[in-house]
């Protein structure tokens, strides 16, 4: 079936009144309306954009938070496109890192709040990737970056959790961290950087 001969759909896109096939992507639905695509931008540039957006579907009075390239239209949705600024205040230099052992000590340097999650699920319920958030968090905190830095192999750093998180964590950058130095050192073995951990804080008590 063509787009054209679909059974349109009537939608709000930034409080815009938007006619669409129902197959289209709301990204699609605002070019199909005539709004100018932006050229070397995102995913029109080879690199996502993390097309943002908070919707709320007609049966329904739940906000919930997409990516606009995967939503699909449905009638009297309401989608907000939604801008987050970026963090500022974790900044690093992994040359600055002598060598893995330092890891762990400049991880908490970088991201001290880390070790303050509350476990409320917030980044977890905000994200539109289904990405195990708090679980890589900790894991980060505990040493364990290769495995915090596989889960978050399908970030796509649209900052939802970083809004979500009552800590400012910023937890996307965590993952983003864990998989930079993962690849950037030869990460010691987890349980040997976990006792460091521990001694650093005091934790564990070496008996002469």
């Amino acid at each position: 079936m063509s787009e054209t001969s679909e059974q349109p759909v009537n939608l709000t896109i930034n409080s815009k009144p938007i006619n669409a096939p129902g197959s289209l992507s709301v990204i699609q639905a605002l070019w199909h309306a005539g709004y100018p695509r932006v050229k070397s931008v995102g995913c029109l540039e080879g690199v996502c954009g993390s097309c943002r957006v908070m919707v709320r579907r007609a049966d329904s009075h739940e906000l919930k938070m997409e990516l606009g390239c995967q939503l699909l239209v449905e009638e009297g949705m309401e989608v907000i496109f939604l801008v987050f600024p970026n963090p500022t205040h974790h900044t690093y230099q992994l040359e600055d890192i002598k060598n893995s052992w330092e890891v762990q000590d400049q991880f908490h340097q970088i991201f001290p709040e880390a070790d303050h999650c509350r476990h409320c699920g917030g980044c977890d319920k905000s994200c539109p990737k289904g990405i195990e958030i708090e679980r890589g968090v900790d894991l980060a905190s505990k040493g364990r970056f290769g495995e915090a830095g596989e889960l978050f192999i399908e970030c796509v750093m649209c900052n939802f959790c970083m809004t979500a998180c009552p800590e400012l964590i910023a937890p996307n950058h965590v993952g983003l961290f864990s998989r930079r130095v993962t690849a950037y050192f030869h990460i010691r073995p987890s349980n040997l950087i976990n006792r460091l951990e521990m001694l650093r804080k005091g934790d564990l008590q070496i008996t002469q």
